[in-house]
């Protein structure tokens, strides 16, 4: 009896079997928990190390890079000097131009200036020309071997060589599409296009340019030593340009057109691609650039009456028959031949160019460009040999 009831007044125990479905959904909710906590925690030590770059790596880099990259002109001072030491160190500015790092093939595909800086623009398709090309028969083979022959003589000069006559169309083709410093020879597309401005009216040979410390430009010519405030006409200016191959004047006279600008985009309408005006005179580095067949076609052109009226065709050509250096082309012509020409010279760069005007009847046009070591004799005097054993070639 007290069995029974001692069995019967304890508890009864159940054995309960979890539902695992809960189980699951607890176990998921702990894990979801954990990685939460540990993504919360990864965050924070990535923003952490953001942060720190941000505050200490970041200036530097703005400074030594970045800031120069954008604002090139501002010269940045670096590091505060040490103790004991009096002067600041400074670090070069980075150079760098984000037009050529956008296009870097303009350099060498350009066929534009705008503003002082190098395009390539698309070529506009004309229904008629103004000038023409000169037509080609046979090259001057024999003409072409002696040339040859001279400039294994000088094999520190690197020239180019374009000779063209007129009565049978032969030619002599060595180098004369290669790219070469034009020098002072590109104030002849300036003298052709100032006088193209005068044909259409936007200016007169008789107008007049004061003389200012802004033209005035080192290198060749005595116009740099003037009175500032005097007066030159238009047309006194070309003849200084081109006679005494003056800088200054040729500057005014490119300021008057409407800068570098304006040349080039004659040079384009003419149909000469490769001959461009990049830097205001002297150009001691060799920026202008052209080539001798251009500077050929240029002066096939002085004689097109499509190209060029009579009045300007006269002074064009009086102009270039009294240019004062006869030390190149013209010393290797024969006796009684005329010669009208410009010439360059930066010293590493040697050149002249122009019309021969022999007293049996022949005519032709040579161009000789020279690249040389700086001011070499050789340079010198491989024009007037080339020149010589070209006269005598076509002139006999």
């Amino acid at each position: 009896m007290y069995a029974y009831q001692q069995q019967k007044t304890e508890p009864r125990r159940l054995h309960v079997v979890p539902d695992r479905k809960v189980v699951r959904r607890v176990s998921k909710k702990r894990v979801a928990k954990k990685q939460t906590s540990f993504n919360l925690l990864r965050q924070m030590v990535v923003l952490s190390f953001l942060a720190v770059i941000m505050y200490f790596v970041f200036p530097v880099s703005f400074n030594r890079m970045i800031h120069q990259v954008f604002t090139p002109d501002k010269v940045q001072t670096s590091v505060e000097p040490a103790k004991g030491l009096a002067q600041k160190h400074y670090r070069k500015p980075v150079a760098a131009d984000l037009y050529a790092m956008a296009n870097p093939v303009t350099n060498y595909l350009s066929n534009d200036l705008f503003n002082n800086r190098l395009m390539l623009t698309p070529t506009i398709q004309k229904t008629h020309s103004e000038v023409t090309t000169m037509y080609h028969t046979n090259e001057m083979g024999g003409l072409k071997s002696q040339l040859k022959a001279l400039m294994a003589q000088y094999p520190t000069i690197k020239p180019s060589v374009y000779v063209w006559e007129y009565e049978n169309g032969q030619y002599v083709d060595i180098n004369a599409d290669s790219m070469y410093s034009a020098a002072s020879i590109i104030k002849l597309p300036v003298l052709v296009r100032l006088f193209k401005s005068i044909e259409a009216n936007q200016m007169t040979i008789y107008d007049e340019m004061t003389l200012t410390d802004y033209y005035k430009s080192s290198g060749s010519g005595n116009l740099q030593y003037a009175q500032t405030g005097r007066k030159y006409s238009l047309d006194s200016l070309a003849k200084t340009m081109i006679q005494d191959s003056d800088n200054t004047s040729t500057n005014m006279i490119m300021a008057k057109m409407g800068g570098m600008d304006d040349v080039n985009i004659g040079l384009r309408d003419w149909g000469i691609s490769t001959t461009y005006v990049r830097t205001w005179l002297p150009d001691l580095t060799g920026t202008n650039k052209t080539t001798a067949k251009d500077i050929a076609k240029i002066l096939y052109n002085l004689d097109n009456p499509g190209f060029l009226n009579i009045n300007s065709r006269e002074y064009i050509i009086d102009y270039l028959s009294h240019v004062k250096n006869n030390r190149l082309i013209a010393a290797g012509l024969g006796e009684g031949a005329l010669f009208i020409h410009k010439t360059g010279d930066i010293g590493t760069m040697l050149g002249d160019a122009g019309i021969v005007y022999a007293q049996n009847g022949k005519k032709y046009i040579v161009v000789i460009l020279a690249n040389r070591p700086h001011n070499a004799p050789q340079g010198k005097d491989f024009i007037v040999k080339a020149s010589s054993l070209i006269y005598k070639s076509i002139v006999g």
